[in-house]
């Protein structure tokens, strides 16, 4: 790997903050990962019956906001605010609570779908009850970027507060903004992630719609299974995850403990289709060769890939020959994870977590597990870490994190050793 460009700030990451189906914090989410758990579970409610869903199970949250925030925050928040609040926090507090002038501090928190919690309560309150018992906020309750102006608050970030909005990439691109905020000077710190809460029956109706849910409601946690020739589709999950992103001038100049470095931010845009990831995987090919050439490396330099695999029939394919088409005879020696098997698809909030685990990764020099893969498809393309961790080598190591959503939306992400 070369040197940063010159004249532009390192940017390291000095804290971490989730919650999630594998946990109420980072190090549970983490540990719960190595050891290949899994986060889906049947739903507890009468939904099926009630709505005739054909999908009974999700990767639920597994600490409830209510055992973690106060009364009056839970009824002024979506819980996608809560969650990402959640986040916040433990980010913040695990960062120890940098002392940064708050026009040096920045906000970028996103989710790809928003309050939709309560914008459903709004309408089911409208046609049952009236006008007059409307929530008084129930705007800046379901706007998608309640959770990062919750956040903006929480923090005092007056150096800009942004909701990117990506659909399944969302997360990923919310880091990559919080990354350029500290390059072009507007920041010294930013606060990054994604959020999504979206177990409620509509949008599992609809994703079910779309074919694109797995329907093994006898087996939720062997549900999610990427590049599994019997994959059938991707668990919905939620939760939130962030990061605390600093200049590593601004970090060194405190003593802070850094767990790594985003070295590389890439994006790009299929113009395919609204759904369906280009075929031919042009537009992830180019997010991921603009993400090494922003590191300044090259596919010899890449160890590890958090892969966006989501457990459906053309996408996991897609990506793997993207990474193939790439790295040449080079991803032999790449270790692919596939961390959806464990915790569904977080949608928004997707690419936060899978970057978290990826500065994980190359901090501890492991990489995380793919579970539920009984039979790999023959069509995969790269090496896959299957059921128990794997090693990272010494030295230099860049890990490429990958995030893709509906619209074409491409994100790449890469992450080295400080």
């Amino acid at each position: 790997m070369t040197a940063p460009r010159t004249g532009t700030p390192e940017v390291v990451v000095t804290g971490l903050g989730a919650t999630t189906p594998l946990g109420g914090d980072a190090a549970s989410t983490w540990a719960a990962a190595l050891a290949g758990e899994s986060g889906a579970r049947t739903l507890d409610n009468d939904w099926a019956q009630k709505y005739g869903l054909p999908v009974t199970f999700a990767a639920t949250i597994k600490v409830k906001p209510e055992e973690v925030l106060a009364r009056p925050e839970i009824k002024r928040m979506d819980p996608s605010a809560q969650y990402a609040i959640i986040a916040t926090r433990e980010a913040w507090a695990d960062a120890g609570s940098p002392e940064v002038d708050g026009e040096r501090l920045g906000a970028v928190v996103s989710s790809g779908i928003g309050g939709i919690w309560t914008t459903l309560d709004g309408w089911d309150t409208l046609r049952e009850r009236g006008a007059r018992r409307m929530l008084p906020m129930t705007v800046p309750m379901l706007m998608p970027n309640s959770p990062v102006a919750y956040v903006e608050l929480e923090i005092g970030a007056r150096a800009g507060a942004h909701a990117m909005v990506s659909a399944c990439a969302s997360g990923a691109e919310a880091i990559g903004y919080g990354v350029e905020m500290i390059r072009t000077g507007r920041a010294d710190v930013v606060v990054a992630g994604g959020t999504e809460a979206t177990i409620h029956p509509m949008p599992i109706a609809a994703f079910a719609a779309s074919r694109t849910l797995s329907l093994r409601n006898d087996d939720p946690q062997g549900a999610s299974r990427p590049y599994d020739v019997d994959r059938d589709g991707f668990v919905i999950g939620e939760g939130s995850a962030v990061l605390v992103l600093e200049s590593a001038e601004h970090a060194a100049a405190r003593g802070a403990r850094v767990y790594a470095r985003i070295a590389g931010v890439g994006l790009s845009s299929d113009a395919y289709h609204i759904t369906s990831p280009d075929p031919e995987g042009r537009g992830q090919v180019s997010a991921m060769r603009r993400a090494l050439a922003d590191a300044g490396a090259t596919g010899r330099d890449v160890v590890h890939v958090n892969a966006h695999a989501t457990s459906t029939k053309v996408g996991d394919l897609t990506e793997t020959a993207s990474i193939r088409t790439l790295l040449g005879g080079e991803a032999d020696h790449v270790l692919l994870s596939a961390t959806k098997s464990m915790t569904g698809h977080l949608l928004g909030g997707a690419g936060a977590l899978e970057t978290l685990f990826a500065v994980k990764a190359v901090h501890e020099r492991l990489a995380p597990p793919t579970i539920n893969v009984a039979h790999p498809d023959p069509e995969l393309q790269v090496p896959l870490v299957r059921d128990t961790p794997a090693a990272l080598p010494a030295g230099d190591v860049l890990a490429l994190n990958n995030s893709f959503g509906f619209g074409g939306h491409n994100v790449a992400l890469a992450v080295t050793n400080a």
